[in-house]
């Protein structure tokens, strides 16, 4: 029994003991399936916290141990505040988390710098057991015995604390203390300032960071009014001291005592006794006066349960366009599908009328972070269940590109990201466009920006665009160690940028086609054949000195045409697996191995096939792809690798492959994601699989594999039409995991993949399944559409 098939084994029986069963869910418990706590531990990074769709406002605990990305995880470290704004799931450094506020019951002694004012000294752990965290709701009680609940509006996040009668600190009597800090969690603050009104008890402030992987630096302002008890005292605080006057400080870095941590400096507001505080803070990044009216409008009357009911409606509302008829299917596994469709809708996050960069009508979405991740399966995903919004994003990253000439690859808090491949928003206006996304869309302007990315280099093609063109155009590959005097960026990772930009022109080639723009179509499709170029026949790959016995790999290859060499598991899980980042060592692909990226041709998969050998070959090389540990599918690009078999004639092997990895990579305990959620990645991966639709991102080409559930049903917002997929002979114990037959509308159904039109326009799918692999979306003429083919395919 090969290593696949025992785990596949396993896993099923472990599925099989636990069969629940349950009926068909509504708008009315889809909230209960949904666990925002999954992927908080173990590198996940996911937020946590209070949310609505894609809001600005994201509130949460933030923790001091080494995975606060997300602000809270579920690793036992200590609670140090808790801040308005997140973002979910990425690497490398945290990012926002900006003005924390920490609340204490009473100051020992009640003496005012009794109270504890530096994030390391306040520090406190939770109560285990304690954490609530459902869509738009997190609670916590900490070991003091405050009891922290946040809810949110789209720019203002409400926090309700609860105080014991009797403070746990010495000798305190019951007079809450809340803070404000100029901090954030990278401790990245470059400059700060802070304000307190004696009266109203009011906290206001304005700083200026950095972001956590781009450059640059934003200035985000909040407010923060309170509710429940009269003011005793206010006042600010620096390093550990605090003191009722003056009201105001500023402060800037030094650059001395800016690391490991900032300058500790805030400002407090003290109340008489009361056992319960509302405090309400609003987040601009315009101005002061705009984060307060933003609090004022959405929150007017601090009433905390109805925030809390317009939120759980508002994700009601965005999730219940999806349904499904479990059919036995465990909860367990309804849990891990409705949160991986939940955290694909935390970002990118909707800043409109929050941008103080230009002045604009068009919407305006950051936290696009990355798109080298996100375009593989969250656009595609947010097309599905809220057209709208996706189409309101492609409207703000044109505008990007009026406004800043280039279309971002990444971009958080107002700044530009690192470039990790390719022009990645080619993918994403592409396939928007060929799905017929259109809303407010002004397409020619787009393809104007995916010609700029093929086209010019920018001066610093680390944080748009693509470097090397000039060889790119002239040799049909880039380089190792390539000679490009015409703009900055990490002169590495040529694989991986050659066959990304390939298939970058694909896109180009694609919108081109839609636009009747024949010369550059035929133009970019020539350059989309270039990945052939980096294509070395005769090389070879052996894993601990035994050969593997497949031949073929993308290799480096110099400016005068020679071959280098990278052993093509390099950056695999099997060597040196955490070589392959944005350093500027001389590796040549990007978070993966050779052996991924020669698997990446997602727009001519038939050539590919027959370069490697046929179908067969390639079925057996994908299967030791799989199985010998080369793939991590907790890296996006692992993604399509799990249905290229549909090319090959094989999507029962597609089938077991998304069988393997769902539950065994991807389930609902608080480790439950194999790698970093990328702000909804890993989400959308087992959503979308789950539903049995998975897309080649670009493209107008859904696989067809069998839902995880008896069936499925999507609602286009659009429309209003409904389109269902249903299991026939469906099995819980996922026995029966193979499509026999298809039928659509009632009519036979041989193909093995789908357009959009089908979530449109509605219909029904009827897959009718059984135990063994058979011969339906085998032939030919069934497979999902390749460039070099689809003449033959109609497409």
């Amino acid at each position: 029994m090969t290593r696949f098939a025992a785990a596949f084994s396993a896993s099923s029986i472990l599925l099989s003991l636990s069969i629940q069963p349950s009926h068909a869910q509504n708008a009315t418990n889809i909230l209960s399936f949904v666990d925002p706590l999954i992927g908080t531990i173990n590198g996940g990074h996911v937020f946590a916290g209070a949310s609505l769709p894609f809001s600005m406002a994201k509130a949460v605990a933030d923790t001091n141990g080494g995975e606060l990305q997300g602000g809270f995880a579920s690793d036992g470290s200590n609670i140090t505040g808790f801040s308005h704004m997140h973002d979910s799931g990425t690497g490398g450094s945290p990012s926002l988390g900006n003005f924390p506020i920490f609340a204490q019951a009473g100051c020992p002694d009640d003496e005012l710098n009794n109270c504890l004012f530096t994030k390391t000294d306040r520090a406190t752990p939770r109560i285990n057991g304690t954490v609530e965290a459902s869509p738009g709701y997190f609670a916590i009680e900490l070991a003091s015995r405050v009891r922290a609940e946040m809810t949110v509006a789209n720019h203002t996040a409400l926090y309700r604390f609860t105080f014991p009668e009797t403070p746990v600190e010495a000798n305190a009597p019951l007079s809450p203390l809340i803070l404000a800090d100029l901090s954030d969690l990278p401790e990245s603050r470059i400059n700060g300032s802070i304000a307190v009104d004696e009266h109203t008890g009011r906290i206001t402030g304005s700083g200026t960071f950095s972001p956590s992987f781009g450059i640059g630096s934003y200035t985000l302002h909040f407010c923060a009014d309170f509710s429940g008890a009269a003011v005793r005292d206010t006042g600010v605080f620096m390093n550990n001291r605090a003191g009722s006057q003056p009201k105001n400080l500023s402060v800037t870095s030094d650059g001395i005592n800016n690391s490991p941590e900032i300058l500790p400096a805030g400002a407090w507001t003290r109340f008489n006794a009361s056992t319960e505080i509302l405090a309400r803070v609003g987040v601009s990044f315009i101005s002061v006066d705009q984060a307060c009216s933003n609090a004022e409008r959405e929150i007017p009357s601090f009433d905390f349960p109805a925030t809390h009911s317009a939120a759980r409606d508002a994700w009601t509302s965005a999730l219940d366009v999806v349904s499904i008829k479990p059919g036995g299917a465990n909860s367990s596994l309804q849990t891990v599908f409705w949160s991986g469709l939940y955290r694909a809708m935390l970002s990118p996050q909707d800043y409109t009328g929050e941008n103080p960069l230009w002045s604009s009508d068009e919407p305006y979405y950051d936290s696009y972070y990355c798109i080298w991740d996100s375009f593989r399966s969250i656009h595609s995903l947010i097309t599905l269940v809220d057209p709208a919004s996706q189409a309101r994003m492609i409207r703000s990253l044109i505008e990007i590109y009026r406004q800043e000439g280039w279309l971002p690859d990444c971009r958080m808090s107002l700044c530009k990201g690192f470039t990790q491949g390719g022009s990645n928003a080619d993918v994403v206006l592409t396939e928007s466009y060929l799905k017929g996304i259109n809303d407010g869309i002004d397409w020619e302007t787009g393809f104007e920006a995916l010609l700029k990315d093929a086209e010019v280099e920018p001066p610093n093609w680390a944080v748009e665009g693509r470097g090397g063109l000039k060889s790119w155009k002239e040799l049909g590959f880039i380089p190792t160690d390539d000679f490009d005097p015409y703009g900055v960026g990490p002169f590495t990772r040529s694989i991986s940028r050659t066959v990304e930009y390939a298939y970058d022109d694909f896109c180009v080639a694609e919108m081109a086609r839609g636009l009747g723009r024949t010369a550059e179509y035929e133009k970019y499709v020539e350059r989309s054949e270039y990945w052939r170029n980096m294509y070395q026949a005769d090389s070879t790959s052996a894993i601990n000195g035994t050969d593997t016995g497949f031949v073929g790999f993308l290799q480096p290859k110099f400016l005068n045409g020679t071959w280098g060499y990278q052993d093509p598991i390099f950056c695999s899980p099997l060597l040196n697996f955490t070589s392959c980042y944005l350093n500027p060592d001389g590796h040549e692909t990007y978070e993966g191995s050779s052996w991924l990226y020669t698997f990446y041709v997602p727009h001519d998969m038939a050539n590919l096939i027959t370069t490697l050998g046929g179908p067969a070959t390639f079925t057996r090389r994908l299967d030791y792809f799989h199985e010998s540990g080369l793939l991590y599918i907790g890296d996006e690009q692992g993604f399509l690798d799990v249905f290229l078999y549909h090319y090959a004639g094989r999507p029962a092997k597609s089938a077991e492959r998304a069988h393997f990895y769902i539950p065994s990579q991807f389930n609902d305990t608080v480790n439950g994601i194999p790698g970093n959620d990328d702000s909804g990645a890993m989400g959308s991966f087992a959503a979308l699989t789950m539903m049995g639709i998975f897309p080649n991102a670009g493209q107008d080409v859904y696989f067809i594999t069998p839902p995880f559930f008896e069936e499925v049903s999507l609602r286009n917002k659009d429309t209003g039409k409904t389109a269902v997929i249903r299991n026939v002979g469906f099995d819980a114990s996922y026995e029966s995991i193979y499509v026999q037959s298809a039928t659509l509308d009632g009519k036979a159904y041989t193909k093995n993949w789908i357009g959009h039109s089908f979530f449109r326009d509605g219909g029904v799918l009827e897959l009718t399944l059984g135990r063994n692999e058979s011969s339906w979306g085998t032939r030919e003429e069934d497979l999902p559409p390749s460039l070099s083919t689809r003449g033959r395919m109609g497409y």
